[in-house]
């Protein structure tokens, strides 16, 4: 069985989609909580540089969700559920004029998720 650590709903996708074909290339960035509070930040792929301190959680709706090593850290025992509320997003995220904003879910992960991905 494939475990992942990070889903989309249904309404997050069809606004993600939106957003990707408006703005072609995206990536969400999980925000450290600095100015954001902790949510997932939706930036243009060529607006935002990925290096050895962020970590690819994995995929939703074709798109890469990336945290901080020292997140990850904090996170890594969680499920995270990508998900959309009304309200206007984070400060440099995409969603901001939408309407809604991206928002994240979390779950402990199970025994058995937790063995397979942080062996």
């Amino acid at each position: 069985m494939e475990f992942k650590r990070v889903e989309i709903t249904p309404e997050a996708e069809k606004l993600l989609q939106e957003l990707k074909q408006q703005h072609g290339e995206v990536i969400f960035h999980q925000s450290g909580g600095c100015c954001d509070g902790s949510s997932p930040m939706l930036l243009p792929k060529e607006d935002f540089y990925i290096d050895e301190n962020d970590i690819l959680m994995g995929e939703v709706g074709g798109v890469k969700f990336y945290m901080s090593h020292d997140q990850f850290e904090y996170w890594k025992h969680t499920h995270l559920t990508v998900d959309i509320i009304k309200g206007r997003g984070g400060s440099f995220s995409l969603d901001i004029p939408t309407g809604y904003r991206f928002i994240i879910k979390s779950r402990m992960l199970t025994d058995e998720e937790n063995k397979t991905l942080n062996p």
